[in-house]
């Protein structure tokens, strides 16, 4: 195979392509969560004492520190883990556990007691070293 056709399997695997498209998409979402913040939540927060989060900032000598920046950021973060969690992951979650209909299996096999190798369940001797199996 070449590289160029083992490039283009890589590509073209579904876990590939749907990785691309939950980063494109989680791209577009953060920014509909940032302005969510600020433009909305930010300014209702900020209603009691009318305080601007954007506004919020202090210098040290020529540094200037934007703690409301820092805050809308904060605050984007967890809303956009909030809506992650609620919205992405208990539903797979909860999807994947109605999937686990697991039937118990009876085992085929068990270890002999003498040489720990394995063996049928049925069987009352070890085909390996000879030894009787005691039933149970």
């Amino acid at each position: 195979m070449s590289a160029i056709s083992d490039f283009k399997q890589f590509i073209l695997r579904g876990n590939v392509v749907d990785l691309a498209v939950g980063i494109v998409i989680g791209a577009g979402f953060t920014g509909v969560v940032n302005a969510l913040v600020k433009d909305i939540i930010t300014p209702i927060v900020g209603l009691p004492g009318k305080v601007d989060f954007k506004s919020i900032a202090f210098k040290i000598g020529p540094a200037q520190f934007l703690v409301g920046d820092f805050l809308n950021t904060v605050i984007s973060f967890l809303i956009l883990a909030f809506v992650v969690f609620f919205f992405v992951v208990r539903p797979v979650n909860f999807l994947m556990s109605l999937r686990k209909t697991e039937v118990a299996v009876e085992p085929t096999t068990k270890e002999c007691p003498r040489c720990l190798s394995s063996i049928p369940a049925a069987a009352t001797r070890c085909a390996f070293c000879t030894s009787d199996i005691p039933a149970g």
